[in-house]
């Protein structure tokens, strides 16, 4: 097995991070979006790591091959966002996505955070697999907490409930 480090999010990897996200959306998925769109991901540390939530990132042979966030949406809810792995270690051999998301339920678990909401497209079929298997269940739009932040390509909705410390 590969070693994958998981650790939260630094300043220095915000251009690292694009470039693993970009082309998944654009290439893999034929989603016509830019960075420019995503402007999160010009202030990670601002967006992402305040209140309860946090980024984290994985790391293979010192370059980054994932991501995931939890935005903090208030009333001890949050948006799971941004969970993005290469390629090259998707899989359940290489164990990434599994890695993230534990780390960011032990965070959530940690600060007190009850319900994680996430959004995702159509044509993510083996992310919402992933999701489902790992504690999600499909909700409709229409249950989402005001404070969701909706994306333009989102048309499936998911809800997990987290067990606190």
């Amino acid at each position: 097995m590969v070693e994958i480090e998981i650790r939260t999010f630094a300043p220095d990897d915000a251009d690292d991070v694009i470039s693993v996200i970009l082309p998944i959306q654009r290439e893999e998925f034929g989603i016509d979006i830019t960075a420019d769109a995503q402007p999160d991901l010009r202030v990670i540390p601002d967006f992402y790591q305040s209140g309860k939530g946090q980024f984290w990132v994985a790391i293979k042979d010192g370059a980054i091959v994932g991501t995931l966030a939890l935005k903090d949406i208030g009333n001890n809810q949050a948006a799971l966002r941004k969970m993005f792995v290469a390629a090259e270690v998707r899989g359940r051999e290489h164990g990434v996505a599994n890695r993230l998301l534990e780390a960011l339920f032990a965070h959530a678990g940690e600060v007190g955070v009850t319900d994680i909401f996430l959004g995702t497209t159509d044509k993510f079929l083996a992310a919402q697999r992933f999701y489902e298997k790992n504690g999600f269940s499909e909700i409709p739009k229409k249950d989402l907490p005001r404070a969701f932040p909706l994306m333009a390509v989102d048309s499936k909705f998911y809800q997990r409930k987290v067990a606190t410390s």
